[in-house]
């Protein structure tokens, strides 16, 4: 591979959410020229305060960057920042590597990867772990795929993301196939946490003390340890809202079912997490199913009014 392959200096981010904005800040750090887009003005002023170049559009972004992270919510916006009006391929080299963070059903994945090669670009299906704090110091897991060629031109984008990069294949697809079964997992440990939760406010037991002991004892994971902090102290700032894992687990239950897979925890935790976003927690962290469990069982957990 040639050395040029190698040598990327600049970048763009479109979507400076929790994980789109550490990303950006990692590649900042790492001295990267980094380009940063994302409809929320008051973003884009911190972006630029942070030493990053505030892009209006997907298409002003991608300009002569050799590496594009689209770290959208959704396959539909993806599709839009990437071919719609404004698009990042208006500007996009021949060449440029773009790098799928999105957790997006593997079908929609492939799709889009497929058009990015078709204007002569490269493609990493990359979805992304390790929660927002990984994500801002440099250390998310990548679970990718794509060609040796766009892993060579991405290498320094990826190393200074991430901690470990998994390369699942010569072909965008396996990475989101992966992303699924860990979203399938993380989703159910989500609800499972606030059910164990609630019913030990329900008994009566001291949350912070069940917290404590949970977190080092068998019953524990990585979502518990994360998570279960959330509802004791009742602090539901989105990190990663309610809505993301109505979008996400409902990815994991029509892959199921077109696959003739059976998935009964997965429609049980994605039935609690619609019905939370019904109840108007959408847009709250999504530990908020907490708080769904707790009204129906009449416990009042951290951060609930009596009325609630």
């Amino acid at each position: 591979m040639e050395e040029t392959l190698q040598n990327v200096s600049k970048a763009a981010v479109i979507g400076l959410g929790s994980m789109g904005w550490g990303a950006a800040l990692s590649l900042l750090r790492a001295g990267f020229a980094v380009n940063g887009c994302d409809v929320r003005q008051d973003v884009l002023q911190r972006f630029s305060q942070a030493g990053g170049k505030s892009c209006k559009t997907p298409s002003e972004a991608a300009d002569a960057a050799d590496a594009v992270f689209v770290f959208v919510v959704n396959s539909g916006q993806a599709e839009t920042v990437l071919f719609g009006p404004g698009g990042a391929l208006e500007t996009a080299g021949a060449g440029t590597v773009f790098l799928l963070c999105t957790t997006m059903a593997p079908s929609a994945t492939m799709a889009i990867a497929e058009r990015l090669e078709a204007a002569g670009m490269l493609v990493i299906d990359a979805p992304v772990s390790g929660g927002h704090v990984k994500a801002l110091s440099g250390e998310m897991v990548v679970m990718g795929s794509g060609s040796p060629e766009a892993f060579a031109r991405a290498e320094k984008a990826l190393d200074a993301v991430s901690a470990k990069v998994f390369r699942l294949g010569d072909r965008p697809g396996a990475g989101s196939q992966v992303k699924m079964i860990n979203q399938l997992l993380a989703g159910v440990h989500i609800a499972v946490t606030a059910e164990a939760m609630t019913l030990a406010a329900k008994t009566g037991i001291d949350l912070k003390t069940l917290y404590d002991v949970l977190r080092v004892s068998a019953g524990s994971s990585w979502m518990f340890e994360n998570r279960g902090e959330h509802i004791v102290s009742g602090d539901y700032t989105p990190r990663s809202a309610v809505d993301i894992f109505v979008k996400d687990l409902g990815i994991v239950a029509s892959e199921a079912e077109r696959v003739g897979a059976v998935t009964p925890l997965t429609a049980t935790a994605l039935a609690l997490f619609r019905q939370a976003s019904e109840a108007g927690l959408g847009k709250e962290d999504d530990a908020a199913v907490a708080k769904l469990l707790a009204e129906r069982s009449g416990v009042v957990l951290p951060g609930m009014g009596a009325g609630s």
